[in-house]
């Protein structure tokens, strides 16, 4: 895998919410919240329709070691537990919440005691809080490593995709509990250096870190380019500390940890008040939005709720998505919730929604030399097409992290991030049916050996 720094792509920033310090919008009538909102096994809904509910109490349980604890957002009634079918084509159970308008914190809300390692991890665990940068990946499960494998943790706030801001918003007005949590990384993960990585885009986030890090040398915070993906783990961990992740490896495998600005903010926050993960910072922005502005509201709050926030719209949306328009995830309809890992909702209107023609791929490279981990889309896209998954193995197609530059880039329109996502299962299938074969053929010969 060949890395530059210099990979990836101009997009246009579209910032511009960036000056919007976030509101918080007025209780929606009910909530629904699904149990998977991170990777891995989905929370067990552990209350009943009937049931009387308070802010920050366990709604649902993490059932295994790679999962995270649900909790309610609003006061009021449990209406329903259900399955749910979320944007991604899964379904999951949801808890229905109907709202009583009071938002009363549950009782049993006591800051967690946190005097070492293990407290430490229990506390993030029972928080609730997962990668807030989008990947939803249970924050205890990436943090519970041997401390002396950690040299370095990045503090992700590239914030590099167009239109998003509420990282930017959680630097600038809980600059605090980022810092909080950095102490804390040092206190109980003996952590030596820290790394705060900001896009130059962001100059005011920037200052303020550099204010806070004064006088430390543990901590240093570095300006990157304002280059797309520059916020995708494996393209910071190469842009700050140099080191390349291998192929199927993890950051911590090169000694490295990211963690998004907003995550840390929120693990300070529940250590501070004993508050879990209920309510998300989201930038509501796209051209089809009336008010563009940040918004705070409950986990679960439907779409068609926080718009009406901001506004309603001034036209018609042709396309809703969460998160930015390069990795979001087209939205079926309105009625889908607010999520642990929604940083944003774009509404966008025909003229940005229209689906451009694709014509015959004119091999002119710019898909190879925009993709920041070096890969070939245009030959990829080939191998699928001519069903070769020995060929996909070979390009490497499992490094792909979904960026969307080669499509971006493409002068003929070819959809080639799409068809990495298919090549991905094609070869994965075929990767599983050539295992099941070998172990087939490899139990066959032991049966044979055995009669002999």
């Amino acid at each position: 895998m060949q890395l530059s720094k210099l990979r990836g792509v101009r997009v246009p920033h579209r910032k511009n919410t960036a000056d919007s310090a976030a509101k918080r919008l007025k209780t929606p009538s009910a909530v629904t919240i699904p149990m998977v909102m991170h990777i891995g096994a989905p929370a067990k809904p552990v209350v009943s329709p009937g049931d009387n509910v308070k802010v920050g109490q366990l709604i649902g349980e993490a059932s295994g070691a790679v999962s995270s604890p649900v909790y309610a957002s609003v006061s009021g009634t449990v209406k329903r537990v259900e399955p749910f079918l979320l944007s991604s084509g899964q379904f999951s159970q949801a808890v229905v919440i109907e709202s009583d308008g009071k938002q009363e914190l549950f009782e049993e809300l006591p800051p967690p005691e946190v005097s070492d390692r293990q407290s430490f991890l229990d506390a993030v665990r029972k928080s609730g809080v997962v990668g807030l940068g989008g990947a939803g990946f249970p924050t205890a499960v990436k943090l519970d490593v041997d401390p002396n494998r950690i040299e370095a943790i990045i503090i992700n706030g590239a914030e590099c995709e167009p239109y998003i801001t509420s990282d930017t918003r959680t630097m600038l007005d809980e600059s605090d509990k980022i810092w909080a949590g950095i102490e804390m990384l040092q206190k109980y993960l003996g952590v030596k250096r820290v790394i705060v990585a900001i896009e130059d885009n962001k100059k005011s986030c920037i200052e303020k870190f550099e204010n806070l890090a004064k006088g430390t040398s543990s901590v240093e915070v570095m300006a990157l380019p304002s280059m797309y993906p520059q916020g995708g783990e494996k393209v910071l961990i190469y842009n700050t500390v140099g080191r390349i992740v291998p192929e199927g490896g993890l950051p911590i495998d090169v000694g490295v940890i990211v963690l998004n600005c907003t995550t840390l903010a929120c693990i300070a926050r529940y250590i501070a008040s004993g508050v879990p993960l209920v309510e998300k910072c989201v930038t509501v922005d796209g051209s089809a939005v009336k008010e563009p502005k940040n918004v705070i509201v409950p986990i679960g709050t439907p779409l068609k709720e926080v718009f009406e926030g901001c506004g309603g719209f001034k036209s018609e949306p042709k396309k809703v998505i969460y998160g930015g328009p390069m990795m979001g995830i087209a939205v079926p309809d309105l009625d889908a919730p607010v999520l642990k890992n929604t940083n944003a909702l774009l509404a966008l209107d025909e003229k940005d929604a229209v689906i451009p023609k694709t014509t015959a791929c004119i091999k002119c490279g710019r898909c190879v030399n925009s993709c920041p981990l070096g890969l070939m889309p245009a030959s990829i896209e080939t191998a699928f097409e001519l069903k070769k998954p020995e060929q996909l193995e070979e390009l490497k197609v499992n490094l792909c992290m979904e960026c969307g530059c080669c499509s971006f880039v493409c002068p003929a329109r070819r959809p080639l991030v799409q068809v990495n996502k298919l090549a991905k299962t094609m070869l994965r299938n075929y990767q599983q049916a050539k295992k099941a074969e070998e172990e087939k053929n490899k139990a066959k010969a032991e049966k044979g050996a055995a009669k002999i």
